[in-house]
């Protein structure tokens, strides 16, 4: 197979990319606002389903963009906002470190 650089589709896809950009940044920062605030204990319940609507819209998205490892990280983030947090430590620390994988991900694709 040939090099797919500057295909119609490659085009495509880098353009869709340049334009919702701004979004994933956007989303990005609302999950690791939503992770300092739980660390901080002030999360609050729409902040914390904001940030489960944002990790489920970023799984969609970086998937369609080829990146598995980012949609995997999404869900889960998904899956932690959904659930009961409580200051959990665990939970706390895992949402942090998925918002800068996600982050360095999304900075780093070009």
């Amino acid at each position: 197979m040939g090099d797919a650089q500057g295909s119609p589709l490659t085009d495509a896809l880098n353009s869709l990319w340049a334009k919702y950009l701004p979004q994933m940044d956007e989303r990005v920062g609302t999950l690791k606002k939503a992770a300092e605030s739980l660390a901080n204990g002030t999360l609050t319940a729409p902040q914390q389903e904001l940030a489960g609507a944002d990790a489920h819209k970023l799984a969609g998205v970086l998937g369609t963009f080829g990146l598995r490892e980012g949609t995997e990280l999404a869900r889960e983030a998904e899956s932690l906002y959904g659930g009961s947090l409580d200051g959990n430590p665990a939970a706390i620390s895992r949402l942090q470190a998925i918002a800068e994988q996600l982050q360095t991900m999304i900075a780093n694709r070009n």
